[in-house]
């Protein structure tokens, strides 16, 4: 079968890739297109490899167009109420062979050989359409941006560095920065085996961060790159220093300051009643204007959490995460659960403590959950899911006081849940009425991170 491109031909392929813009692939692709067969969440580019670009889906350690070295990625888009595109999801890339990477180099392994250059195809993913019919909204070629690589190496070598240390079985996403070790495979169960132990490893891919991603998406569409500031300005700064290197350096000086003496040094105003002050002057010590977001954690992903530590060095509050539906939780598996997904983020701590009334900054902290403590944190969802599904939540009533059956601090070291809302009439739909109330509908609950936790596994580490 002659090609419509020439495979020997970047300019080719691309303007031959360009023609799918607008376009969906029932209206481009020739008629056979209907009878074809492929099922599963990569049947799209599945589809649109055979059918378009005319060779067989494969999953070979070399590029798709070998010829020229340029990778074939295709991504799913959802639309904002403004509009806007965003990634849907992160794009993973290809499989870790926990055999071989450690006996490569980055210049010369499986990862860049493959993912150097990227023809990346986003297409509008809509609930209830067939694949044929999404629309492709965006394409083109993609290579990273020299600072971005730099970082993307460093996270490469964490990747390595923690499977040659016979922990490939304990990879997260929240290690690294913008290149991702994610989980991939037909169910949890698929594990592979790694070279320096004997505890089977889940499958796991290299993966760009959804944040990352997003980014990508904006350099193609053209958006404009000015509501970002910058933490590493050079790429000669990115190859001497990590981005938590960094963070850290500019946070250092201001340790054993209070908030006032913070903002005197800094000159910026920020005022110190609104929601958005403590973000706010983590900005202004990283030297990040208040109106612009700070460009490598959102392409990371970086959470940021600020504890308010009393003088015994426990925390005033537990932390909180956002809100889980109860009509989703039931219907999630553990590994594609949100909870799942915020514990595998990288975080960043900014530790305040109370000093004759004055909060006082001790120190910031990157971190991400290990893996015993994110087990320990699936427990407790495993729990509140099982009481959703069951709909006992309400154990009893003391007076007009409800107590539930959710998991409790004595539950678990790690994690607990409890309510996380405006009020009591503050509610999400409930999937099985709850049998001794015989509500519909119930308070907003969320995960929380035990203050003692946070105190004796972060801050005291």
């Amino acid at each position: 079968m002659k090609l419509p491109y020439n495979p020997k031909d970047k300019k080719s392929i691309i303007d031959y890739a360009k023609l799918l813009k607008g376009k969906t692939l029932r209206k481009i692709c020739d008629p056979e297109i209907l009878d074809h067969n492929y099922a599963g969440k990569g049947n799209f580019g599945q589809v649109l490899e055979k059918f378009y670009f005319g060779y067989d889906p494969n999953s070979k350690s070399e590029a798709d167009f070998f010829e020229i070295g340029m990778e074939l990625k295709t991504s799913p888009l959802k639309q904002l109420k403004n509009n806007e595109y965003r990634s849907k999801e992160r794009l993973v890339l290809n499989k870790i062979n926990y055999l071989e990477v450690v006996k490569q180099q980055f210049g010369s392994s499986d990862f860049w050989k493959k993912n150097a250059n990227i023809l990346l195809i986003f297409y509008l993913h809509q609930t209830g359409y067939d694949i044929l019919d999404y629309l492709i909204k965006l394409v083109d070629e993609w290579n990273f941006p020299s600072t971005d690589l730099e970082i993307i190496k460093k996270d490469w070598e964490l990747i390595k560095q923690k499977i040659m240390e016979g922990k490939a079985h304990e990879l997260s996403e929240g290690d690294t920065f913008y290149l991702g070790a994610c989980t991939k495979g037909a169910n949890a169960s698929s594990v592979q085996k790694q070279p320096f132990s004997d505890i089977p490893a889940k499958q796991r891919a290299y993966s760009l961060k959804q944040g990352y991603v997003n980014h990508i998406i904006a350099s193609i569409a053209n958006e404009p790159t000015g509501i970002y500031g910058k933490l590493i300005p050079t790429v000669e700064v990115a190859k001497k220093q990590t981005i938590e290197e960094i963070v850290i350096s500019k946070f250092k000086p201001y340790y054993g300051k209070t908030v006032e003496e913070i903002l005197t040094i800094t000159g910026v105003e920020i005022n110190t009643m609104a929601k958005s002050f403590y973000a706010n002057l983590t900005k202004a010590i990283l030297g990040i204007e208040l109106d612009k977001e700070i460009e490598e954690f959102e392409k990371a992903e970086i959470i940021v959490k600020t504890v308010r530590l009393k003088q015994n060095n426990l925390p005033k509050e537990d932390v909180s995460f956002p809100n889980f539906k109860y009509e989703e939780i039931v219907n999630e598996k553990w590994e594609e659960s949100a909870f799942k997904d915020i514990l595998e983020h990288k975080f960043l701590f900014v530790f305040f403590q109370f000093e004759h009334k004055q909060l006082v900054l001790r120190k910031v902290k990157f971190w991400n959950m290990p893996y015993l403590d994110i087990l320990e944190a699936k427990r407790v969802w495993a729990k509140a899911k099982e009481i959703v599904e069951k709909g006992e939540i309400v154990k009893e009533f003391v007076g007009t006081t409800r107590f539930t059956n959710f998991p409790n601090k004595s539950f678990n070291s790690v994690s607990h849940v409890r309510p996380h809302a405006r009020n009591s009439a503050d509610t999400y739909p409930l999937p099985t009425k709850d049998k001794l109330t015989k509500a519909k509908e119930y308070t907003k609950h969320c995960f929380w991170l035990n203050n003692t936790y946070v105190r004796d596994d972060i801050y005291l580490k």
